[in-house]
């Protein structure tokens, strides 16, 4: 059980809107860590085994919303739908990834297409600065990768990309600080606690048939 009422999440929830207006106001995303807990993970997924994962507020400052969103100014994330759980202490933000570069062929602007969220953890903090503060404990990613790949492809064959932009694009691969194999994960891919079975809402009868014997 969370032990923060609703009211105190939809406060938050603002907050976190607030500084995100900010940060597309000033193109520069690195004031939402304040947001997060000092010892917070933030990860999301590439590829089957290449995942991104910060663990701790400055990795997330330097990494998350720093190298990882260097280059998408003008670049916004609207959230289109929120959903909290005020007894799990979640929130599921839904939003939209727009480009803020129009597309001359149809006179809107570039927008990657398939669906893209963010599933925060919520919890007030015990002792240290923080102390009684509401602060992000863990956020997870997902987003459309074949669509964003896409939609990428389309703004570098427009003429339009910013050189910026351009350069983020080069940044990719497990040499980027963040980049990690699965099984070099820092945190895991599911949140914790949610890892941990604290919130297991179903479990199967049955363990699945072993394969066959060599």
């Amino acid at each position: 059980m969370s032990e923060l009422t609703r009211a105190e999440i939809e406060e938050f929830w603002e907050s976190w809107l607030e500084v995100n207006r900010e940060a597309e106001r000033t193109a520069d995303w690195r004031v939402l860590a304040d947001s997060f807990a000092l010892d917070a993970s933030y990860g999301w997924m590439y590829s089957v085994d290449e995942h991104f994962m910060a663990v701790g507020r400055e990795q997330i400052r330097d990494w998350a919303i720093g190298i990882e969103m260097d280059g998408f100014d003008g670049w916004r994330y609207d959230y289109q739908c929120a959903v909290m759980d005020e007894r799990k202490g979640m929130i599921v933000g839904f939003w939209k990834q727009r480009s803020g570069i129009v597309d001359d062929r149809t006179g809107e602007e570039f927008e990657i297409r398939g669906l893209g969220g963010s599933w925060f953890g919520v919890e007030r903090q015990q002792g240290g600065p923080d102390d009684g503060l509401v602060k992000i404990a863990w956020q997870r990613d997902w987003f459309d990768m074949p669509s964003t790949a896409h939609t990428f492809i389309e703004i570098l064959k427009s003429g339009k990309a910013p050189e910026t932009l351009t350069e983020r694009m080069k940044v990719t691969g497990l040499e980027v600080p963040g980049h990690y194999r699965h099984a070099d994960l820092p945190s895991t891919v599911w949140p914790p606690p949610v890892e941990a079975g604290r919130y297991l809402a179903e479990k199967s009868a049955q363990p699945p048939a072993a394969g066959p014997s060599a």
